[in-house]
């Protein structure tokens, strides 16, 4: 099972309505312009009169300019953590006999457990990309204000990465990561 990358499908969806938007208002304008649609008279003024407009009109109007303001910044956050694209791996080696299909997600999930247990990590998100001839491991880690980066980057490298590739049957996994700091602390011993 293939799944597309979150900020992939956003984007596709936000261009596809905006081209429709788009397309619309430009058919509109110029039906309009050339008379086949008779919805405004050419000769009339575009806003009749100087009277401020009803109170129930900004309100829409802000209440819209919000809107369209916050799907724009959801739009933008999308972009800042894109995920790469995962797929199912495949262990055919006797095709006659069935096959067996691994979710890459799945693949990840007791690693990434372990990973959220390691000192200083607050939270962690593993992705695991590629074809099983080229994998891909992106993994985003958030540290506390006391979490120590190169002593989970030392652990990743003899504990955990070891254990997954043993478990993936790899001899080679390229690993893309990125530590992000949170204003959290860690459990404290008292």
């Amino acid at each position: 099972m293939t799944s597309l990358n979150r900020p992939a499908r956003l984007n596709r969806v936000a261009l596809f309505l905006l081209g429709l938007i788009s397309l619309a208002a430009g058919g509109f304008a110029l039906a309009t312009h050339f008379g086949r649609l008779r919805v405004v008279d050419p000769s009339a003024p575009l806003v009749t009169g100087t009277a401020a407009p009803p109170t129930w009109a900004l309100y829409v109007t802000a209440g819209t300019a919000v809107v369209l303001g916050l799907l724009m910044l959801r739009w933008m956050l999308a972009q800042l953590s894109p995920r790469p694209r995962t797929r199912a791996w495949r262990f055919d080696t006797e095709p006659i006999h069935g096959r067996t299909e691994l979710a890459a997600d799945v693949a990840v999930a007791p690693f990434t457990a372990e990973l959220r247990t390691y000192p200083g990590v607050h939270t962690a998100r593993a992705t695991l990309a590629g074809t099983r001839e080229e994998p891909t491991l992106a993994l985003v880690v958030s540290v506390t204000q006391d979490g120590d980066p190169t002593t989970i980057r030392e652990r990743l490298d003899l504990d955990g990465l070891p254990r997954l590739r043993q478990a993936l049957d790899l001899d080679d996994l390229p690993v893309v990561l990125e530590f992000r700091f949170t204003t959290g602390v860690g459990p404290r011993i008292r």
